[in-house]
């Protein structure tokens, strides 16, 4: 019985790790490039303004 129970707060614990994994993509030399540069984007089509500070950090790193 006490397996059980901690397993169901294993699993809950887990799962609220794994949603507090999001959140807006950082511009890194693989974000800014590519397929990393695609999957970015799509995660921030819909907010335009955190996807132009996004591209000018892109910038940034190139110079």
């Amino acid at each position: 019985m006490n397996f059980k129970k901690y397993s169901i707060v294993c699993i809950i614990g887990l799962c609220f790790a794994l949603f507090g994994c999001g959140g807006a993509p950082e511009a890194s030399s693989v974000n800014c490039a590519g397929k990393g540069l695609e999957s970015s984007l799509a995660d921030l089509k819909d907010d335009e303004a955190a996807r132009q500070a996004f591209l000018d950090q892109c910038d940034a790193l190139k110079k």
